[in-house]
């Protein structure tokens, strides 16, 4: 396994958060993930992207893992970009059920969601790193934030590159945390008409438009779900970025990395080196863990993830 020394965080978090409050916490994740992605690799892909969709909306204070409240207000966790793709609730739900057993009122959602990202990646691809922690709860869910924080699977090169700096992120960070695309699935709905690009490997192409059936005008019918990396779908590794430079990117938001001059060429150094990607990915996730983070006073401590205190 892989160990890479965190470098980047927000200044007031910190690793060994919970030392002393609450010991036992990341041992409970990490047991509670590493079963439920023994029986399902896709929930580990699902939990990465959770981390991802809640550190862009509003940052990292596990919004996204909150459900809509009474009177019709829709949560971030009902928008289209996260309902159904997301997966993996039921997974931090149970971790913070067993660790408010042990420790109440201790130990955030926002902390668990980082923890088990972490844990996804090591048991999904033996990449392991030591996660900052302190993060508080929000307690607000705005549905159409997402769509303004969310860069969508048809976005391009530059429009993600410019989505990721309104984040803090780099054009690098950008194309790195893109290999998370390394595990996990797409439903046909979310790349639409992406098979008739033509950048796209002729045989990929064919295979994905064999594979998603056009709707019927009136909706409804089969929605599949698709590998997003065909070579290694349950191994997070670099072959998403060999995968792009044959022409099989799964949705254009991945295949337009390799059609940008900008951003060709990291893909064209994560493709070849393996290693270097591997400790660019822990950077730039531990980084991403720190985007607009509540501390201290500021929000909660959830006593269930699902709902505001």
């Amino acid at each position: 396994m892989l160990l890479v020394p965190a470098v980047y965080s927000d200044p007031s978090l910190k690793v060994g958060f919970y030392k002393r409050s609450c010991p036992a916490v990341e041992s409970i994740v990490r047991r509670t993930v590493r079963r439920a992605v023994s029986r399902n690799p896709g929930i580990g892909g699902g939990i990465i992207r959770m981390h991802f969709h809640d550190c862009f909306v509003r940052g990292c204070d596990g919004s996204v893992l909150l459900k809509s409240g009474p009177g019709g207000k829709q949560s971030e966790r009902d928008h289209p970009a996260n309902n159904p793709g997301l997966r993996g609730f039921e997974v931090i739900e149970e971790a913070k059920n067993r660790i408010e057993s042990v420790c109440p009122n201790t130990v955030s959602c926002a902390d668990i969601l980082a923890f088990a990202a972490r844990d996804s990646s090591s048991k999904l691809g033996r990449i392991n790193y030591a996660v900052p922690a302190g993060r508080r709860d929000g307690r607000v869910t705005v549905f159409d934030e997402v769509t303004d924080n969310l860069p969508p699977p048809t976005s391009t090169a530059d429009q993600l590159v410019a989505n990721f700096a309104r984040k803090g992120l780099s054009a690098d960070e950008m194309v790195t945390l893109s290999g998370a695309h390394s595990i996990g699935a797409s439903h046909c709905s979310s790349f639409g008409t992406h098979d008739q690009d033509p950048s796209l490997d002729r045989k990929f192409a064919a295979a994905l438009k064999a594979t998603c059936p056009r709707p019927p005008r009136n909706g409804g019918g089969r929605d599949p779900l698709v590998p997003l990396d065909s070579a290694t779908p349950n191994w997070l590794d670099n072959k998403y970025y060999v995968e792009l430079t044959a022409g099989r990117g799964l949705l254009t938001s991945d295949q337009t990395l390799v059609e940008n001059s900008l951003t060709r060429k990291y893909v064209a150094v994560n493709a070849r080196y393996g290693a270097t990607w591997t400790a660019k990915y822990v950077k730039a996730m531990v980084k991403m863990g720190s985007i607009d983070v509540l501390t201290g006073s500021q929000g909660e401590i959830r006593s269930s993830c699902s709902f505001v205190n």
